[in-house]
């Protein structure tokens, strides 16, 4: 991991520029503009005749944003997701009597994760029936 001079972990200009973006657009603030931006769209139809040069205009803008959207929140996802995983393998790791093998889940296949998750479901059925002792956890354990 590089660090900067004053310590803190270094993140591309993109990194930060993505994370910025997807702040912003999550406030309040963001959205009122746009919906104000959609309202003074609508109202201008009448004075330009609603043509289909008014219309471009909405589809063109909000067509571009989006597309560009996708690729920042897709960025900043995958970036909370990684550093998620890493907590929550770290807890694993560093707690007694978990199942380590739970370390890599998103690299098994649907059906694994189904049977595992079905493993869950039943520990929980059966705590809403009456609690059971907590060595009723399921069993596979890693080392």
């Amino acid at each position: 991991m590089a660090l900067s001079s004053g310590g803190k972990p270094t993140r591309s200009y993109f990194t930060r520029f993505a994370q910025w973006i997807a702040t912003q657009a999550g406030k309040p603030i963001t959205f009122a503009a746009a919906a104000s931006l959609i309202v003074l769209w609508a109202l201008t139809g009448p004075f330009v005749g609603f043509g289909d040069t008014w219309q471009l205009i909405i589809n063109t803008s909000t067509t571009i944003i989006t597309f560009l959207m996708v690729f920042v929140i897709q960025n900043s996802q995958n970036r909370d997701t990684a550093a998620l995983h890493i907590k929550i393998d770290e807890l694993i790791a560093r707690t007694e009597g978990t199942r380590r093998v739970l370390l890599d889940l998103e690299e098994l296949d649907d059906g694994a994760l189904e049977k595992i998750r079905g493993e869950y479901e039943e520990l929980a059925r059966r705590e809403r029936e009456g609690g059971e002792d907590e060595g009723d956890a399921p069993t596979a354990r890693g080392g």
